[in-house]
């Protein structure tokens, strides 16, 4: 979502989700929040963080000069930090869908399976300081998945759905990034966007728009087929 997009022009019941490099914006993200859309993003190890029930404090005043602001007492920690220090055991097993290889799902494919923590936390930076009139961070949820056979987290995503969101739905939206990059391949490859060779906006506009209708016809006619028959050629 670009800069200036006016607030009604997304679905406002739809949530968005996008990789690290734009996820570790948080212009990106307060973007998002000032326009009322929730999002699922991924973020990278770099982010920092207090703990949910961190509270800031307020040192003494001391009587001279300019009385001091509530500040946290704890340095903020990395999302990795933060989800270490909950430990393994935090971890729950999560099956979001199933792929396109052979294995023991229903469907006789292969299950996407892995183990993911889930925990409440206060992204730090002072873009987000700036953006909070209170002294005490907005609370978040932070999605990390921790797969069995590994000593640490993997990867990491930020989300502001509500807190009675099951950990599921979340780890669900947060792995759509497959579906973005699959339809990405597809118009690229089958469709015919990486074909233009003019030098114009207008032209790139008119190829990437017709590129685009095609996609959507594709997929409504998948949408709309019995699951029994295959699709169309």
């Amino acid at each position: 979502m670009g800069a200036g997009l006016p607030a009604g022009i997304a679905d406002r019941r739809a949530t968005q989700v996008a990789d690290a490099g734009y996820g570790d914006a948080a212009a990106f993200r307060h973007g998002l929040r000032d326009r009322g859309l929730k999002y699922v993003v991924g973020i990278s190890t770099t982010m920092s963080g207090q703990a949910a029930d961190a509270v800031p404090v307020c040192e003494p005043y001391s009587g001279n000069g300019r009385p001091p602001v509530p500040k946290y007492p704890d340095p903020a920690r990395s999302v990795k930090e933060l989800v270490i220090a909950a430990g393994r055991k935090a971890a729950r097993p999560v099956q979001w869908r199933e792929g396109s290889r052979p294995g023991t799902g229903r469907s006789g494919r292969k299950r996407m399976y892995s183990r993911f923590v889930a925990l409440r936390i206060r992204p730090a930076g002072r873009e987000i300081r700036q953006a909070t009139d209170s002294p005490e961070l907005p609370v978040r949820r932070l999605l990390a998945e921790w797969p069995a056979s590994e000593s640490e987290p993997v990867q990491f995503w930020l989300s502001d759905l509500p807190e009675d969101t099951p950990l599921t739905t979340l780890v669900r939206l947060a792995k759509l990034r497959w579906r973005i990059e699959h339809d990405y391949r597809e118009m690229k490859e089958a469709l015919g966007l990486a074909h233009f060779e003019g030098r114009t906006w207008g032209g790139w506009h008119h190829h990437v728009t017709l590129v685009s209708v095609a996609h959507a016809f594709c997929t409504l006619q998948r949408l709309a087929r019995d699951p029994e028959h295959p699709a169309p050629a």
